[in-house]
């Protein structure tokens, strides 16, 4: 299976990394509109050909499949060129500046037949694999509650974002559009649909334009009450890696409780019982967030080959979308909102 990808920035390398050591795909090409940048990532990662215009690259390779790795305002356009070619699409998060637009990202994959799967990485991480398994199999029996933390300490610098994703510090939407994103898909994979949400957003550093601190509360419709508290300004409580689990969870259930700890480690404790720590054997540290582009670049092949549905679906991904503008919502008239369904009415 052949492939071509777009984009040559900061986290192009996890991609492309990646995408070597996927069995039976092959990279033919990537585009970038900064040439010079794309001749190096090609040349680090060994990949034959570069180019500058997406549909040359398209109309030459004729791949199999397209990787976009571009910031979101590129991406319904990219959509568009490789749907009317009958293209399959991997597409990175967030899929869209707007609800309207990623609608439109959707419903232009649906019009032309073609296979959309968003890069939705954080539910491929090796410790949320696992913890699913133990929460399916009812280690700790109905699952009440999850309480999320997170502190990433790169945002309170001056400089903060500068030496890795610059654009950062002019959206007007930063933490849930970027990060928290991550987080509404990863309550989906746990408990089920997002029904209501209530949220507190605030700035911290006065150098950036967007939002970097939230604390919001996720009622699901299998009745698990989820929180997220995160703040990038402030520092890790730990010496740990922030950037590897980016956060610490608590899952507490009818019979017990399972902690993921920033270092990925997993810790499960019975009611009344001493805690003990899960071993794991697929837990690694290598690439982004225990190797999870790896993870999801091998599951869109694997869903390919075989026609099954991908987990971060396009339509189905809008119910995270639907849930992160409930977020939005929730904030600017100060009171819990509702999630709407993909086709925009109220969640019943």
């Amino acid at each position: 299976m052949q492939g071509v990808a777009i984009g040559a920035g900061y986290f192009s390398q996890f991609h492309y990394e990646a995408w070597n050591r996927v069995v039976g795909v092959r990279l033919t090409a990537l585009c970038d509109t900064d040439q010079e940048k794309a001749e190096a990532r090609a040349r680090e990662f060994n990949i034959p050909k570069v180019y500058t215009d997406v549909a040359e690259m398209l109309d030459t390779e004729q791949p199999d499949f397209l990787d976009i790795i571009t910031p979101p305002a590129t991406h319904l356009p990219f959509v568009r060129q490789a749907a009317t070619r009958g293209i399959a699409v991997l597409c990175q998060k967030p899929l869209a500046p707007t609800w309207e637009e990623a609608v439109a990202v959707v419903e232009t994959s649906e019009a032309h037949n073609i296979r959309l799967m968003v890069h939705e990485n954080f539910r491929f991480q090796p410790w949320h694999r696992q913890v699913k398994q133990l929460l399916d199999i009812g280690t700790i029996g109905t699952l009440h509650a999850i309480a999320i933390r997170s502190r990433t300490g790169d945002g309170w610098q001056e400089d903060a974002y500068l030496n890795r994703q610059p654009y950062f510090r002019t959206m007007p939407r930063l933490l849930i559009y970027e990060t928290g994103v991550h987080f509404l898909d990863l309550m989906r994979f746990y408990a089920g649909e997002v029904e209501r949400v209530t949220a507190w957003l605030l700035r911290r550093n006065p150098a950036i334009t967007g939002e970097d601190c939230a604390v919001l509360v996720a009622e699901m419709t299998k009745g698990t009450l989820i929180s997220w508290n995160a703040d990038r300004y402030a520092e890790p409580l730990t010496p740990d890696n922030p950037r590897l689990t980016f956060g610490d969870f608590l899952f507490e259930g009818s019979t017990g409780r399972i902690t993921i700890a920033t270092n990925g480690k997993i810790y499960h404790k019975p009611l009344g019982e001493p805690e003990r720590e899960i071993d794991y054997s697929y837990f690694t540290d290598k690439g982004f967030g225990g190797d999870c582009v790896f993870a999801t670049l091998t599951h869109f092949i694997h869903c390919l080959h075989t026609g099954k549905p991908f987990e971060t679906e396009g339509r189905d991904y809008l119910h995270t979308l639907s849930a992160l503008e409930a977020v939005y919502q929730s904030h600017m008239v100060k009171q819990p909102c509702r999630t709407k369904r993909v086709d925009n009415k109220p969640m019943e």
